[in-house]
């Protein structure tokens, strides 16, 4: 699918302990079975609830439903990211590390480099591949 001479550096490697993801997003999903854990250990627990909800259904019952449908999250009320996150000798490392949540374990960064943007940019193109008889799409 994509060209030899280009080559995509980020996806499926170690990380580079560069913090950009637990300083990048708001929020992580949390299991329901992660939620006690993460509490016990300081973090900031919070459900997803639309405004526009709150015009249908009262918010007991939005709460109900968010628990039900598993959207519960671990946020990070400031702009510093995950309250976990922790920086040493210019390296950034997770402070709960054993317990942080499945989210956070399955996460590939694709942001550490700028392969994924270069990758785009000169040909955003390759993403569509190719069709039967090896033509580019």
């Amino acid at each position: 699918m994509f060209n030899n001479d280009k080559k995509l550096d980020t996806i499926f490697h170690e990380c580079r302990q560069c913090g950009l993801c637990c300083r990048s997003y708001s929020k992580v999903l949390l299991k329901p079975d992660e939620v006690d854990t993460i509490k016990k250990l300081g973090g900031h627990v919070g459900l997803m609830i639309a405004l526009n909800d709150l015009r249908d259904k009262p918010l007991d019952e939005l709460i109900k439903d968010a628990r039900y449908q598993d959207k519960i999250y671990m946020i990070h009320p400031d702009n510093k990211g995950c309250i976990f996150l922790g920086k040493k000798n210019n390296k950034y490392f997770c402070k709960i590390y054993h317990y942080r949540p499945e989210s956070c374990k399955g996460f590939r960064c694709n942001m550490a480099d700028k392969s994924i943007e270069t990758l785009l940019l000169d040909d955003p193109n390759i993403l569509l591949g190719t069709d039967k008889y090896g033509r580019k799409l």
